[in-house]
């Protein structure tokens, strides 16, 4: 379920991908929470200098195997625009971070790219819990997630 304090982490994250697109890259954005409630990290897509694996996702996971306690690390929340792509779940499970709480699922961005004519991503587009089948997930939100379909249509010039 998502609560009034995901939802406020959730509109950061929209924003988040919102200035990825005005700089040019695609519009994901994700923020890493403490168990606390204090930001610990922000990011965006920055896959436009060709690193096609430059996510946020994948920045936040890498940061906190780095960073953060494993204990602590299983306490945070991940909040993204977007749900996670197979690499970016791998990431998170690997990392041991605790729940992610997305804005639009991976099954509404395939269907948004085919009818925007957006190109076919080149990783299986799986759930998140295809990939880490314990994870603690929620999502989507329907208001968010038309807000990340108007982010992906600007994106398709449309």
């Amino acid at each position: 379920m998502i609560t009034d304090t995901d939802r406020r982490f959730l509109v950061r994250a929209v924003e988040l991908a919102e200035r990825a697109l005005a700089a040019g890259d695609e519009p994901f954005g994700s923020v890493l929470v403490s168990p606390d409630g204090d930001v610990l990290l922000e990011d965006h897509n920055q896959v436009s200098g060709g690193d096609g694996t430059r996510h946020p996702e994948l920045a936040i996971a890498q940061w906190a195997a780095r960073s953060l306690e494993p204990a602590v690390r299983a306490r945070c929340v991940v909040y993204t625009s977007g749900e996670h792509c197979a690499m970016c779940s791998a990431a998170h499970g690997w990392a041991g971070l605790g729940r992610i709480v997305y804005a639009s699922s991976g099954e509404q961005l395939t269907r948004w790219a085919a009818e925007l004519g957006l190109p076919d991503s080149p990783v299986a587009g799986l759930p998140i819990r295809a990939v880490v089948p314990g994870a603690d997930v929620d999502g989507p939100d329907d208001e968010l997630a038309e807000r990340v379909r108007a982010l992906h249509a600007a994106r398709a010039g449309r």
